[in-house]
């Protein structure tokens, strides 16, 4: 009887502990929803302000600009992207040790985490911390990229930090997102061709003031748009892996359930059978 107690406790114990995962999976559900329609109508945003950078490195020649050189790096500023809670499955772990294994020398290294797991990870590790954001990387907003985003554009102009590294979670599917690694500052895109006519003759464009100017309103737009872009799409795969997650545990309580169940009845059995046991046994002895 005890044991059959026991098993009833640990019965209603899963069963509670799946109620729970239900409804988590259900809220992730709705938000991922939003956050994918989100990473929709950002990407289109990140994508023309890259193809407007490129298209002023192809059709401009000699173009110099600090945003574009290449310097010895002395100090790297790595934007960290996390969550501020767990139950995601990998998400977390993934990003985190991606970001780790990129970093060649800790007392070269700046740290900027969105999230508290970030956070929490690296300054346990040592590493310096110089900013972090919590609250904000389920439903970020522009606000929250432009602020690290004007922070590392004013210290690479100083001269304070050397290279800019963005580390995130791209949203491929519900099932499915991948840890990647973008470098902002200097900035790396690859120059297209020159556009040309219907003739097959090359085009002229030309900028005003100059290239230089163009470049020097675009790439902090680039930069900032990027991080944002990086939050939304974090955002989703953050949702995305959260609802796998409690789809995964939701599951496994059940079938916790179901072997539980069985083994109660089997004890109930056991014991009804010793129960007979034990009258027949009494019947006999009493003849």
């Amino acid at each position: 009887m005890a044991q059959m107690g026991d098993i009833k406790r640990r019965i209603k114990s899963v069963n509670s502990t799946m109620q729970i995962t239900k409804a988590m999976y259900l809220v992730s559900s709705a938000k991922l929803r939003k956050a994918r329609e989100r990473v929709d109508t950002t990407r289109p945003y990140s994508e023309t302000i890259v193809d407007s950078i490129q298209r002023v490195l192809g059709s401009a020649k000699g173009v110099s600009h600090p945003f574009l050189e290449k310097r010895e790096v002395k100090k790297t500023a790595y934007i960290v992207i996390s969550a501020d809670r767990g139950l995601a499955g990998g998400y977390n772990s993934n990003v985190l040790k991606l970001a780790e294994s990129i970093i060649e020398d800790k007392s070269k290294a700046e740290i900027i985490a969105y999230g508290s797991k970030s956070r929490d990870y690296f300054t346990k590790r040592g590493y310096e911390v110089s900013n972090f954001l919590t609250g904000v990387t389920e439903e970020p907003e522009y606000v929250d990229a432009r602020q690290s985003g004007d922070s590392v554009i004013e210290k690479y102009k100083n001269g304070e930090i050397d290279e800019v590294k963005l580390v995130f979670t791209k949203f491929v599917s519900m099932i499915a997102q991948e840890p990647a690694v973008l470098t902002l500052l200097p900035v790396q895109v690859e120059k297209k061709e020159e556009a040309v006519d219907d003739k097959g003759m090359n085009t002229l464009t030309e900028y005003e003031p100059s290239p230089e100017v163009v470049l020097d309103y675009l790439v902090p737009k680039y930069i900032n748009g990027a991080i944002f872009g990086a939050l939304v799409e974090s955002a989703a795969s953050q949702q995305g892996a959260r609802m796998t997650a409690m789809e995964s545990a939701t599951s496994n309580a059940e079938d916790i359930i179901d072997s539980l169940g069985l083994v109660y009845n089997r004890a109930r059995q056991a014991s009804i059978t010793q129960e007979i046991s034990e009258i027949v046994g009494g019947a006999e002895a009493l003849k």
